[in-house]
């Protein structure tokens, strides 16, 4: 949460300062990155809010929490503000080029431009440092790719996306006072919404993928499988599936073999050794079902859900 919020008290002060910035300029890409802005605060508002929602406890009609809440919460982040966001600046664009008009001051948007990289410098800085505690060796990419948890993935690319951004917006202004012809700067609008767009989608696909349930990181699988089969009276793991029921919250459910001959009660201590190794494994709250089982080949090729 350090790194959405330190987003959104960026993005706030960026946003008024770049409308300020569209009235004495008139430049469409001043308009377009003031929207940019004005969405990417919205998000931030929007994940915050999930965060919080998130956190109820477990009633009789959500009996697993309400963790994913998270995940839906990013997912119209991704739908709604970043595709309103796109194609306005996309329309407003075309608009532009269509119309071009000369811009009155520039130099009040080349100061506000340069501004907001600066900030926006410093809340993608911020992102990265919290992403850097989780994301290991892997690359940026895979790490959004990779991750469970929906609000850093969201923020890096709307931070990526708006120093990218700005970048479009100061080029179309740059053309635009040096040839003296107002379609650079609608150009330059309409490059900033359609990379929203592309971040949009981007992000749809990943935040869909949570949304559907995603499992526990293969390494992760990996450490819980390694647990069970290392626990006293489990003879082999018939089978293991994990899913996500939030970021932090993991559903683990296992079918174990266990000696022909065992009684209720040491079925009850295999079964509760079992999960206090699964707990020591997995870093988060964990929901686990153990089923007991006596192994038999034939049975458990049919059983097993397929991989």
């Amino acid at each position: 949460m350090k790194a959405v919020f330190a987003a959104l008290a960026a993005n706030l002060g960026v946003a008024i300062a770049k409308f300020v910035a569209f009235v004495l300029t008139g430049s469409s890409s001043m308009l377009s990155e003031a929207i940019h802005s004005v969405a990417d605060s919205g998000n931030q508002v929007l994940l915050l809010v999930g965060n919080k929602r998130s956190r109820r406890k477990r009633d009789e009609e959500h009996q697993f929490g309400y963790g994913r809440l998270r995940y839906v919460y990013a997912f119209i982040v991704s739908i709604v503000l970043f595709l309103v966001g796109g194609l306005f600046s996309l329309y407003e664009g075309f608009h532009k080029i269509q119309h071009p008009e000369e811009l009155s001051d520039p130099t009040v948007a080349f100061v506000v431009l340069f501004a907001a990289l600066g900030l926006e410098g410093f809340s993608l800085r911020t992102a990265l440092k919290e992403a850097n505690r989780s994301r290991g060796k892997h690359g940026l990419l895979r790490f959004v790719r990779r991750t469970r948890q929906p609000e850093l993935p969201v923020i890096l690319l709307e931070d990526i996306g708006a120093l990218i951004g700005l970048m479009f917006a100061l080029f179309g202004i740059s053309m635009a006072v040096i040839t003296g012809d107002g379609r650079w700067d609608g150009l330059g609008a309409a490059a900033v919404g359609a990379l929203l767009v592309v971040i949009a989608v981007f992000l749809a696909f990943e935040m869909s993928s949570m949304l559907t349930g995603e499992s526990a990181l293969p390494e992760d699988q990996i450490a819980v499988r390694n647990a069970i089969a290392a626990t006293a009276g489990v003879s082999r793991v018939i089978h293991l599936r994990t899913l996500h029921l939030g970021p932090d919250e993991l559903l683990v459910g296992t079918k174990i073999a266990v000696a022909p001959n065992s009684s209720g009660a040491e079925i009850a201590d295999i079964i509760n050794a079992a999960e206090v190794a699964i707990r020591a494994v997995v870093k988060m709250d964990s929901v686990i079902f153990v089923e007991p089982d006596i192994f038999d080949p034939q049975r458990a090729a049919s059983d097993t859900p397929p991989e």
